[in-house]
This record gives structure tokens, sequence and C-alpha cells, in this order.
């Protein structure tokens, strides 16, 4: 068994224009202060860290390295979800999702595709230049508007939905392959990656690729209805990074998993904040503890009612006191009578 490292914080959610979020030392800085030892920085804010530069220049990784080790924490992992998404988008989203993207491919998917592409592969160099071996990102979806069809759908839509995904994913997993680092996949909806389902009809596609890995997040399974402490077990050699992030899920005689396009208030799902939804993080935290997952406990904050700064402060002390420090021994090895071969064998009366 291993214990898990962590508090770790994902930075997406508080990086802003206003101190200290607006700089990669202050807002460090600023997480260590909260009770973090560890960070995961969105590659996509240029406020946080400097992408190109971070591929191509080892003594831009190694400062970044040292700002965060000077304010007291680490670089968990680095994070794509943003270029992910738009590795696949379905023309749906053409619009909905320029905005994550540079101006000058916004309008244009076959360019939007190819800079996604790049920017992937960059994060993946940085990852190495940095140490990490684990990245997070998203999917994309080409098949996510068919998900619930009327009418049904055609036959074989959604099997060449997933042999495209993997199409363009395999050159970006082979390239995580060059450099070392696991991509984690978001199991995410949304995104053609969902359940376990969708992924394994993904990784088949990729020949098992052993790059193409999950993001563990149990608050997406509550919203589905899904046995998230199954899940652990089930994909337990393919977790390779966990995000602490809790939900709740309130149906009632109006509304249910779909959420009647409510805002996030009056959804019957809903994210909170750690210890305010219905994941049992307990159990949680013993099946990672159990199956060996020697990463880092990160948490993503996103709570329809919480101020965020305090959910990252709470959620600091929430995941210190979940994390399992692993025993070497076993509670009765006081009443071990050590081993004798002969003696074991008179027991079993052979």
């Amino acid at each position: 068994m291993k214990t898990i490292k962590g508090p770790g914080l994902f930075l997406a959610q508080f990086a802003g224009d206003v101190a200290p979020f607006n700089s990669f030392a202050s807002i460090v800085k600023w997480a260590a202060d909260c009770g973090y030892k560890g960070v995961q920085v969105p590659t996509w804010d240029a406020r946080l860290i400097d992408l190109k530069k971070a591929a191509t220049s080892k003594a831009y990784c190694d400062e970044l390295l040292g700002i965060a080790r000077d304010n007291g924490v680490e670089i968990t992992e680095l994070s794509t979800h943003l270029q992910g998404q738009l590795v696949a988008t379905h023309p749906a989203y053409d619009e909905v999702f320029d905005g994550f993207a540079v101006p000058e491919v916004r309008g244009n998917p076959k360019a939007r595709q190819e800079w996604a592409v790049e920017q992937v592969k960059l994060a993946l160099t940085a990852s190495k230049n940095l140490g990490l071996d684990a990245m997070a990102s998203f999917s994309g979806a080409l098949a996510w508007p068919f998900v619930y069809p009327w009418p049904q759908r055609p036959a074989g839509l959604v099997e060449t939905a997933f042999d495209e995904l993997a199409k363009r994913w395999r050159p970006i997993l082979d390239h995580a392959e060059d450099c070392g680092v696991d991509i984690c996949y978001e199991i995410h909806p949304g995104e053609d990656l969902h359940d376990g389902v969708t992924y394994e009809m993904f990784l088949e596609r990729t020949g098992n690729h052993a790059r193409a890995n999950m993001l563990y997040d149990p608050s997406h399974y509550v919203l589905q209805c899904l046995d998230y402490l199954d899940n652990i077990d089930i994909y337990k050699d393919r977790i390779r990074m966990f995000h602490v992030k809790d939900a709740e899920f309130n149906p009632t005689g109006r509304q249910g998993v779909y959420g009647g396009y409510q805002g996030w208030v009056n959804r019957a799902g809903r994210f909170r904040s750690l210890g305010d939804g219905q994941v049992d993080f307990g159990a949680v935290f013993s099946k990672m503890a159990a199956n060996d997952f020697a990463g880092w406990a990160v948490v993503e904050w996103e709570c329809c009612l919480k101020h965020p700064e305090d959910g990252a402060r709470e959620g600091a002390e929430f995941v210190k006191h979940h994390i399992i420090r692993v025993t070497d021994k076993a509670f009765d090895d006081f009443a071990d009578g050590g081993t004798d071969e002969a003696a074991n064998r008179r027991l079993l009366g052979i």
C-alpha cells in the first residue's frame, strides 16, 4: 500500500487578474498559506505559465519548480483540459468552444484542432521538462450530441465517432510515450469519455495504449448515478490522477439527472465544496490506499454556494484529514508466533 500525496489544488478556478491570483509566484504562495503542498497548473493560462517556453526551455521549468519550492509547494501535474476539448469538437459546439483557442484560429475548426493537438503535445514535453509523469486532459467529443437520441442513432454512428476520436489522439499518445508521461482523461459528462464503458471503447481503439489513463473524480459519477467506489476497483490500474471534488444528487418529482435546463443552484445534481455533498470520501481514500494509488489528491473547487477562497481553505484541511498514512505492519503482529513449516504441516494434519 502507498500513502497518497497531498493536499494539492487545481489552480484553474482561482487564477484571475487581481493579486494574489494573477501570477505563478503569488498564487502558489497563497495556496501554500491555505495549507496545500502541491498545485496543478492550467497550461492555457499565460498568467501562470508560458507553455511554449516550458516545452523548449529546461531552465524556465527549473525556475518554475524553484518558485514553487521556495513557497513550500510542488507542481503536481499540468492540465490541458481546454486544449484537449478542442482535439475533437462536434460542429454544434464550434462557437461555444471557440473561446478556448487563441484568436488567430477561432472560426476555423481545422486550424483550431491542429493548434489544440500541438498545445497538448507541448504540455507533454513541458511535463517531461518539469519531471512530471502525468498530465490531465479532456478527450473532446464528437458523439456527445447523440448521447440520448431521438430519433434513434443511425447504425455505426458511435463506432465511427470513436474510431475518429482514437485516430486523433493516437499520435498524441505516442508522443506521451516518448515523454514518459501519462495522459489522464477526466471522465466527464460532455466528453465522449464520460463513463467506464466509453473509456473502454476508446482504449480498445488505441490498442490499449499504455499512456491512455484516467483522472478519477467521484463528483461526476454521483451526478450520473454511477457507482464511484466500484469504479476505483475496476480501473485501479488505469487511475493515475485524482480530483477531490464533492457533489450531491437530490432528484424530485419535477427534475432528475438532466437538470431541466436550470442553473447550478437549482439543479437536482450540483457540485459542492468538500464535505458539503454526498461523496463518501472515507471510502474513496480507503480504496485509493488499498489499491496503491501513489499520486496526488488534488482539490478541484467547484461549488454553487460557497465562496471559492473558503472552499479552498476548508478543502486543504479536508484532504489532509482524509489521507491515510498507510501501515507497514499488521495490527495483530503482536500475536505472531513466527514461521515454522513443520508446525504448519502438523496443524494441517499433513
